[in-house]
């Protein structure tokens, strides 16, 4: 990972799991393959579940999808309306599945946890386009759909782990996991298999009374009601609010800033022939502070930007998150937690929040002293130039000013990079990486029709052993901004890898169908992304990439269902290559010329890369010792201020002047969106030091290719899923326990 842009990874969504957790549940389910050349269309037939599918010719989330290019949603066929009677239909079917195995008088592991596996195979299909849906074509038509159905989801998810009869067939699973495994009757997989699904029912209170266990329903039912309103408030906030400029306003910003603003206000209708338009999107409000010279125009933008989710007296997030709060101090309570902190890292490689907080704090310290370095440097630039800022730099001020001391210290304009960076050859280069590291090669689609014109589709393929030319995963890539989709970026899947069909089931079910959304400004001609854009990229194919190489029995343990402190490793780990050498003399051409990047800039470019990474850490940081601390607490008394709360803990953490947190609560997605990254957004960091470990593996070797170091890393980074503890998966791979000096090191820090 290059260390200028670490930071990153610390950007807003997740990710991957926007798309699961909008739903509020998370089905362990989805229709799943084997691996095998694949033709267009198939005519095997298509039930995955146990118990036969319930179609209906009227509305395609209900009918077969067989007639579909490799079993692909019915995508110019689905409307808002579809989805209440599907849920309807999908979670009764889900029901009989696991009434089934309750019922069954077979106790053989087939029987039971191979079909638990299965279970829910319709819904599952559902729920993964619903899920994308509402993160990337989340109109107010689908909108009015997610809020009526969240509260009936986590009904639904909560009725699974109360099935009579069904936990104590999983508890005697687990109960004879470990000498089924050491008898060699069970594989290793199928003894994870039974621990993992076992922990899962634990988590969702399955040892609970009967009266816990009906008040725990209400409170996750509660919970993605309140979690949905929070996301639909940041989504509002950022689709109303736009600063309408002239081509003078836009004084000082890189020419395709300019022309993004001019095509942002086409798209929105603006009428006046300069107009000029910024919108909320990150994409457009960074460089905006990065380069616009009018300070009272940062600021306003700035300002805006920093509050949203509670621009609007009647959307207000911070009451929301605070109800949130509370809700998730309670349900830790029945699980015998102090508190919602406690409860969320019990199941994770850091285990406790001391362990989490002290990576944390380690790295607070050194980032706060390279920040206020940073900010002695603009300083220092404005007293030589003659500037005077009134209240000195404000955060409106720290990317504009942070420029300007890049370009005089180190003779750096981030501007000279981005005719190398086009969308086009970025994407090429990401391509041509995975194919050097994993054999994977991407064929374009283009007579496939995604959910919006945007978006591209290929096939993946990969050569194997016999020298056959295989598929192994559809890839769809959506790339761009738009009006009702999510911000940031992320990785999600219509449809998991898995090995555990039943007879009969046609095998393009078991190939995973993965997604990658950005949300890049469209350009008018030619998008021209910034190297944070392009890094955001290779984050996401990492993602991409642990769900494409995926080569597990179970779809339960398949993918990125592992734990959260290790799904940022695959992603972070993807970063690294961007910046190397041979990456960029290859794909960093100029749009227009074919030029190559010139080795006189890239010498520049390397040169700078640490300046100005005390202020990404610290955005980072505040976020992560906040999201523990707020997490942390025992009470939240009727009172609860969490502006107060959020001012008083960074004064007491010596927040640097200048900077404020990356994601403020009112609109920390990752955090009220979804319980996914509750009281864990340290998982960046810690990965942190995981990436930057393995890395430093193929560095070791002299080539950042070489084949032996990227097939482990296949063999155990990407393809394990949750078969194998994460802990041991690094040990697997690199023969020990992971160091933290590479990290620091990376990161200018140590």
């Amino acid at each position: 990972m290059q260390v200028r842009h670490l930071a990153l990874a610390f950007r807003s969504i997740p990710l991957l799991h926007y798309p699961i957790t909008t739903c509020a549940f998370a089905f362990h389910q989805k229709p799943k393959p084997q691996r095998g050349s694949m033709t267009l269309h198939s005519t095997v037939t298509e039930p995955t579940a146990s118990v036969p599918l319930r179609t209906s010719s009227s509305n395609p989330l209900l009918s077969s999808w067989s007639n579909e290019p490799f079993h692909l949603p019915p995508f110019k066929s689905i409307e808002p309306h579809h989805f209440e009677t599907a849920f309807e239909i999908g979670m009764a079917s889900h029901l009989d599945d696991l009434r089934t195995i309750a019922d069954s008088t077979d106790e053989s592991f087939d029987s039971i946890l191979a079909a638990y596996d299965r279970a829910g195979a319709q819904l599952s299909r559902i729920s993964a386009v619903y899920g994308n849906y509402v993160s990337s074509l989340n109109t107010p038509q689908m909108q009015e759909v997610q809020s009526k159905m969240a509260p009936l989801l986590s009904r639904h998810n909560s009725k699974t782990y109360d099935i009579p009869g069904l936990f104590e067939k999983i508890t005697r699973m687990n109960d004879i996991r470990k000498d089924k495994v050491e008898s060699g009757e069970w594989t290793a997989e199928m003894g994870r298999l039974a621990e993992r699904v076992y922990i899962k029912f634990v988590r969702m209170g399955a040892l609970l009374g009967e009266n816990e266990r009906a008040e725990y329903a209400d409170i996750q039912a509660e919970l993605a009601t309140l979690q949905t309103k929070f996301m639909q408030n940041v989504l509002k906030d950022e689709e109303e609010w736009e600063l309408v400029l002239t081509s003078v306003d836009m004084d000082g910003c890189p020419p395709d800033v300019i022309a993004a603003a001019r095509k942002a206000a086409i798209d929105r209708n603006k009428t006046e022939d300069d107009a000029h338009l910024i919108t909320l999107g990150r994409s457009t409000v960074e460089p905006f502070l990065s380069y616009a010279s009018r300070r009272d125009l940062r600021k306003q933008v700035f300002e805006a930007f920093a509050k949203r989710g509670e621009l609007n007296a009647d959307r207000d997030n911070k009451k929301i998150a605070v109800e949130i709060l509370r809700l998730r101090k309670r349900q830790a309570e029945l699980h015998g937690k102090a508190s919602f902190a406690e409860y969320q890292l019990e199941d994770t490689m850091a285990q406790t929040p001391e362990s989490a907080n002290k990576l944390l704090m380690d790295v607070w310290v050194k980032a706060k002293e390279a920040a206020n370095k940073e900010r002695e440097m603009m300083e220092t630039f404005l007293k030589e130039s003659g500037e005077c800022l009134e209240g000195g730099i404000q955060p409106w001020d720290w990317r504009y000013y942070a420029e300007k001391v890049r370009l005089a210290k180190f003779d750096f304009d981030e501007n000279e990079m981005k005719p190398y960076f086009s969308l086009d050859s970025v994407t090429e280069a990401v391509f041509d990486v995975s194919n050097k590291l994993y054999g994977l090669k991407y064929v374009k689609r283009p007579d496939i029709v995604a959910y919006h014109p945007d978006v591209n589709v290929y096939e993946v393929r990969r050569d194997q052993e016999n020298g056959e030319d295989q598929l192994v995963a559809i890839f769809i890539h959506d790339n761009y901004a738009r009006p009702y989709k999510s911000s940031g970026a992320w990785m999600s899947e219509y449809r998991t890898q898995t090995k555990n069909l039943l007879p009969g089931t046609d095998p393009v079910q078991s190939i995973p169908i993965v997604s990658n959304n950005n949300n890049f400004a469209k350009g008018s001609e030619n998008t021209l992304l910034s190297f944070d854009d392009g890094i955001t990229l290779f984050h996401e194919m990492g993602h991409g990439h642990h769900g494409m190489l995926s080569d597990c029995t179970y779809e339960y343990l398949a993918s990125t269902s592992v734990l959260k402190d290790f799904v940022e490793l695959p992603s972070q780990l993807m970063e690294h290559w961007l910046s190397e050498p041979e990456v960029l003399k290859k794909h960093a051409k100029h749009y227009k010329t074919s030029e190559v990047l010139p080795d006189d800039l890239i010498k520049r470019f390397k040169s700078a890369q640490l300046f100005n990474e005390g202020f990404a850490t610290i955005e980072y940081t505040s976020c992560a010792l906040l999201d523990i601390a707020l997490h942390s607490l025992t009470e939240y008394s009727d009172d609860f201020d969490l502006a107060k709360f959020e001012k008083d803990y960074l004064e007491e953490m010596g927040m640097p002047q200048g900077i404020i947190m990356r994601h403020r609560p009112p609109h920390f997605l990752h955090l009220f969106a979804s319980s996914s990254y509750a009281a864990g957004y340290y998982v960046y960091m810690w990965a942190q030091v995981l990436d930057n470990d393995v890395f430093a593996a193929f560095k070791e070797t002299g080539n950042v290719f070489d084949a032996e170091t990227a097939e482990r890393c296949r063999k155990f980074i990407y393809s394990a899923g949750n078969t194998i503890p994460p802990q041991d998966l690094f040990r697997m791979f690199r023969g020990r326990d992971p160091e933290v000096k590479f990290m620091l090191e990376n990161r200018g820090l140590a």
